[in-house]
């Protein structure tokens, strides 16, 4: 299984759907399918869409990431690589839901890989003026108060050597960035 992952707007979705469409049998999942069914959620409970209340934390988000996990590891009984696209913010800084996830998946045969997506917060913020997404407009309208809550750096669980999974740096601030990047990649998949 692999995830990529980083803070929003670092270009997850761009970069999962290349991998995707290059790797031999993937099945690609993005966590933000699920958003029609958050959104009702918000809705029934009569609360603003705000993917960064209190709300949102509490009844929503881990529900998210279990049932997208979930359904990633069911993925694999039909075919070799499962790929997520989801920030995990969370989770990658928390070794026993990283334990949890290579729990489920050793009950598969299977491993876990991490792609880090590594941008800079002046190039996500740009991203999200650019993709005027809903989910995006608390964030652009508080950006001072939303960026100090965001973590760019490698979490500390996945730069362990013997933590159990493979670690990816995927650079991804401009075109080049990219291009290099997608180039040394896509053959360590691969091979994995």
């Amino acid at each position: 299984m692999i995830l990529v992952t980083s803070p929003p707007a670092c270009g997850k979705t761009y970069i999962s759907k290349q991998l995707a469409r290059n790797l031999k049998h993937v099945v690609y999942l993005d966590k933000d399918t699920l958003l029609p069914l958050s959104n009702r959620v918000f809705a029934v409970a009569g609360e603003e869409i705000n993917r960064s209340s209190k709300f949102f934390e509490e009844n929503i988000r881990d529900y998210e990431y279990e049932t997208i996990v979930d359904i990633g590891v069911e993925a694999l009984e039909y075919d070799d690589i499962v790929l997520i696209n989801a920030p995990f913010t969370k989770e990658v800084h928390n070794e026993e839901t990283l334990e949890r996830f290579r729990a489920k998946l050793r009950t598969k045969g299977a491993m876990l890989v991490v792609i880090w997506v590594v941008t800079t917060p002046e190039v996500c913020h740009q991203r999200m003026i650019e993709r005027n997404s809903e989910r995006d407009t608390w964030k652009l309208e508080h950006w001072d108060e939303y960026i100090k809550s965001v973590d760019f750096s490698i979490p500390e669980p996945l730069k362990r050597l013997d933590a159990g999974h493979d670690l990816i740096l995927f650079h991804n601030s401009s075109d080049a960035e990219f291009d290099e990047s997608m180039q040394s990649i896509l053959p360590k998949l691969e091979e994995s």
